[in-house]
């Protein structure tokens, strides 16, 4: 609720991610068809009942694919999102509360990374790493630390000479409890606004690695991968390209609300 009003970003952009989220789930147990299922007599067919989102040029069944490529994508990113954010509250809280020599050199190498676009730098780690899901988890885990790091660590400045934390620290209360007990929880409500959008980035850094062939490997679905099989058959076959697209925007455009929403909730407290 916002002044006694209901929180539309919020309430609709979980509506949306909560579908996008029931698809990924219903994917591990059940797909209309075997997302890798090929029939030549099927190639190409528009969207029917039998195949709502029509066949691709191999003639397996596009709504099975976009689901098993939903539950890819969204496993990728939150991976994604939990270890950078997990790294980023870690450094931000220790290099923002202590300042220092640490602070000073920890922030010199966050800009030295951060002078790197995400996905440039995601794609350097995946030359190194090679390529595979859990190689894209952690280079693009470690492109979106320094994010993470820079908001964490502005908050724990903010905060470090807070009235009840220099009271804290009077009691003789231990650093390690007053940065993650006494500061921590009062962080999480801008953290999880950076949360939403690192998820969003997430979404669409795993989809363009995948759509530029160094992402998740075939046979796997992937968002990012079935756009570019569809790139050569727009004219065709446009129904091949708009499903893919048409599901990335859904999801980002989702995480986003729920990001408005939440931001918009911290604003009138």
């Amino acid at each position: 609720m916002i002044n006694g009003k209901p929180n539309k970003y919020l309430i609709v952009g979980s509506v949306m991610t909560g579908i996008v989220l029931l698809l990924a789930l219903i994917s591990v147990f059940w797909t209309p068809y075997a997302p890798t299922k090929m029939s030549a007599s099927e190639r190409f067919m528009h969207p029917t009942f039998t195949h709502i989102f029509g066949t691709d040029n191999f003639g397996r069944d596009i709504f099975s694919r976009v689901m098993k490529a939903i539950g890819t994508s969204f496993l990728i990113s939150v991976f994604v999102v939990t270890v950078s954010g997990l790294a980023g509250v870690l450094i931000g809280a220790v290099t923002g509360y202590f300042g220092g020599i640490v602070d000073t050199v920890v922030m010199r190498v966050v800009d030295a990374v951060n002078g790197f676009p995400s996905i440039l730098l995601a794609l350097v780690m995946i030359s190194l790493l090679g390529k595979g899901r859990w190689n894209i988890v952690i280079a693009l885990g470690i492109a979106f630390t320094p994010s993470f790091v820079r908001i964490v660590r502005g908050e724990f400045i903010r905060l470090r000479d807070a009235d009840y934390i220099v009271r804290a620290r009077l009691m003789g209360v231990n650093s390690v409890r007053i940065l993650f007990l006494h500061i921590l929880p009062n962080v999480f409500s801008v953290f999880w606004v950076s949360v939403m959008i690192g998820f969003n980035n997430a979404i669409l850094a795993e989809s363009g690695l995948s759509y530029l062939g160094i992402g998740v490997q075939a046979p796997d679905a992937t968002l990012g991968s079935m756009l570019s099989d569809a790139q050569g058959y727009l004219g065709t076959a446009p129904w091949y390209a708009l499903a893919p697209g048409l599901t990335i925007v859904w999801m980002v455009l989702g995480a986003a609300l729920m990001g408005e929403g939440i931001s918009r909730r911290n604003a009138v407290r």
